[in-house]
Formats: structure tokens, C-alpha cells, sequence
């Protein structure tokens, strides 16, 4: 399929900050695609919570399934717009990687753990991970990804300077110093695409798995009108079907709608823009790939029933209460006891020095180790270090 002009172009790419030869087969995106899918961060999402700790049912999403379905959508929608596929498979599939164990919850441990020596952002522990914790070829750390793959890994939700801009994460400030990622303005389309796809999939997904473990019911879910009409609309045309493929159609067709709206109002927008380059969508001063205003209502109906009744149930907090005093207990000891870091890491932290600045370095060194667990290997190993009867 031929791609569109606003499209972002393999053969125009900015390059990488390591040249190297391209392949005579694969174009720049597919290869950094490729290489996030063979990366040791993309294949720990397999057990990486998404909203369920890992081993609480082999059904549920896991970081990993959610990045795949985040992807499809992408896909979808790229083909739909005529926007370039292949990168917005890798933003989709990178756009999760810097997560910690335990989801959200242990995310904000480790932020607060680190609060002295400049916080934690998951997004810019994607880029840290991809630009130099990724350690496998010969000549470079990280996994060299194009300019624009890593523009849209850190920009997806949009500038990252500016007037309603918070504080700029550490890794991204000093890896922005030496390639420019331009992070006072839009990222391209495809980037754009993958964050409105990480919204439907997750906003989705979760539906389902919330009413697939009985933590929400049909009868509650049903005060969210968008789910309610699509639901007794199945239930109509499906009056014998059994409960689980009412609700799985269901899904089905929230997420359907929600794509094909995203589709109109993208070509609207591009209509009356008329963008004649990727450049002129990155500098037009807003996304170009949108809800319309009535899906926003009815996203923002659909969060705002998972918020308290999902995400705030009582099990869920359980489970990432859990979670979070694991992360701070686990980032406390190791970074007051350094000799009980494996080798690598024992390495890496011994190299800096007992001053203000090398305390920095050091706590950052713990909280990249900590944050590449996954929920299992942060459990097994907070049960090794703080339980005496469990044997090393």
C-alpha cells in the first residue's frame, strides 16, 4: 500500500546516532522493530503486570499481550490513514518496556524511592533501556534505534517541553543532548496513532478482564452508556449465546467503534490541514490523530467507571500494596548493601564514587536493576533476602 505524503518515510529516515549498513531487505523501521522484539526488555513484559500480578490467571493481559494488542490496533489504523505500518508497530510494541514490576503501583514506589536523586519515569526508562541498558552488539550499548523510532518512544503523548510540560525526565534530558529529539514539538503521525491505540486497548482490555474475574459485573458497568448500547445490542442479536461471548462480542465491538472514530476524525483533521510532510504534522502545534469529541466523552465515561471500581477495588489494591512495599524494600537493600547485587550490577555500581554525585549514579544503577525485574523474579528474590527460612 503506497503511503500517504504526512507520512513518516523509511527512505527519508534521520538515521541512527551509530551508522550502519542497512538491510538490503528490511527497511530501517522494520529492523527496529525487529530489534525491540528480540530485546531481553520486550520479552520480560511476558510477565510484567498489566493490571493483575502475573501468576493470578494465564487468561488475563500481562504487559506483553497488552504491547500485541496495542500493536494490531496500530497496524490497523496506520493502514487506514496510509501512514507508515512498520513504525508504528515498533512504537507500539516499544511503547511499554521501561514498566516496572507490579504496573503502576511500582512505578510510583520506585519514583518515590528515588525522589533525592531525580525520580523514576517508565518512559524515559524505555529510552534508557533501548539508547544504553540493552548491551549486546559490539560497537555500541542499546539497540541503535532510527531518529524518528525513538522521537515517537518518548514523544508519543506529545511535547515534552513546553508552558504545560512537567519537569524534563533525567535520561531523556541527557540523551536529548546528544542526538535532538526535538521535544518541543508533536511527534509524527505514527506515534500519535500508537498512543490513542495504547488507549483503546487498555481502556478495553481491561473491561474484559475486570468482568472475566467477577471484580465488575454487567449490571455495574452497564452506568457507562457506550458499553450499555453495545451490550444489549449483542444481547438482542444473540439471545441464546452464553454470558462469555456476549461480553467478548461485546469488547469486540467498543473496540471497532472506537477505531473506526479514531480513522474519520484523523481524516478530517488531515483534510483540513492538507500536510504535505511528516514535518508539517510535527509542527502543525497539536495532534492531528484524535477521538472526536463525542468518543472523548465516552472514554472518558468508560475510565471513569474502571478508575474506582477497577483499578481501586479492594483486591487490586492488595495486590499492589504488595507490590509497592516490595519494589521500596527491595531498592532500600540493595542500595544500602551493594555486595548483594549480582556480579554485573556490583560492577557497574562500584565504578562510582562516595560523593554526592556518585550516590546519584548509584541509586539510578539499583533502579534500573529493580525495574527490570518482572513480578515473579521481584517476588523471588524479595522472599531470598527478607525471609530466613527460604534458603539462598
Amino acid at each position: 500500500m503506497a503511503l500517504a505524503v504526512y507520512a513518516t518515510w523509511a527512505e527519508k529516515t534521520r538515521g541512527r546516532l551509530y551508522p550502519e549498513k542497512e538491510a538490503p531487505y528490511r527497511t530501517c523501521f522494520q529492523r527496529d522493530r525487529d530489534r525491540i522484539i528480540h530485546s531481553e526488555a520486550f520479552r520480560r513484559l511476558e510477565s510484567k503486570t498489566q493490571v493483575f500480578v502475573y501468576h493470578e490467571g494465564t487468561s488475563l493481559r500481562t504487559r506483553l499481550t497488552h504491547s500485541l494488542e496495542v500493536s494490531q490496533i496500530t497496524r490497523s489504523l496506520c493502514r487506514m490513514l496510509g501512514l507508515n505500518k512498520d513504525l508504528g508497530e515498533a512504537l507500539a510494541l516499544a511503547h511499554d518496556l521501561g514498566h516496572t514490576p507490579f504496573g503502576h503501583a511500582g512505578e510510583m514506589a520506585l519514583n518515590e524511592c528515588m525522589q533525592a536523586y531525580g525520580g523514576f519515569d517508565h518512559n524515559a526508562h524505555s529510552l534508557k533501556l533501548v539508547t544504553k541498558l540493552e548491551q549486546k552488539y559490539p560497537r555500541f550499548d542499546g539497540i541503535n534505534l532510527s531518529w524518528e523510532t525513538l522521537e515517537g518512544l518518548v514523544k508519543h503523548n506529545g511535547p515534552l517541553i513546553g508552558k504545560q510540560c512537567g519537569p524534563l525526565p533525567l535520561e531523556i534530558s541527557e540523551y536529548n543532548a546528544v542526538q535532538d529529539l526535538e521535544l518541543d514539538g508533536y511527534p509524527g503521525a505514527e506515534a500519535q496513532v500508537a498512543s490513542l491505540a495504547d488507549d483503546i486497548a487498555y481502556s478495553n482490555h481491561d473491561t474484559d478482564d475486570g468482568l472475566k474475574t467477577g471484580l465488575i459485573t454487567v449490571e455495574e458497568i452497564s452506568s457507562v452508556d457506550f458499553f450499555k448500547h453495545h451490550y444489549d445490542q449483542v444481547k438482542r442479536e444473540y439471545p441464546k449465546v452464553e454470558h462469555t461471548r456476549i461480553v467478548a462480542e461485546t469488547v469486540r465491538r467498543m473496540i471497532n467503534d472506537m477505531i473506526l472514530d479514531v480513522a474519520e476524525e484523523s481524516r478530517k483533521n488531515l483534510e483540513k490541514l492538507k500536510p504535505q510532510s511528516v514535518e508539517d504534522i510535527r509542527s502543525c502545534g497539536r495532534p492531528v490523530i484524535a477521538f472526536s469529541e463525542n468518543m472523548k466523552k465516552q472514554m472518558l465515561d468508560l475510565k471513569g467507571f474502571l478508575f474506582p471500581n477497577m483499578y481501586r477495588h479492594y483486591k487490586i489494591n492488595q495486590m499492589t500494596s504488595k507490590g509497592k512495599r516490595i519494589v521500596k524494600d527491595l531498592f532500600s537493600l540493595l542500595f544500602a548493601e551493594n555486595n548483594i547485587l549480582p556480579p554485573k550490577w556490583q560492577f557497574r555500581v562500584r565504578q562510582y564514587p562516595d560523593t554526592e554525585e556518585g550516590r546519584k549514579q548509584k541509586a539510578r544503577a539499583v533502579a534500573d536493576f529493580v525495574a527490570g525485574l518482572t513480578d515473579a523474579s521481584a517476588i523471588e528474590l524479595h522472599m531470598r533476602l527478607f525471609d530466613p527460612q527460604v534458603r539462598l
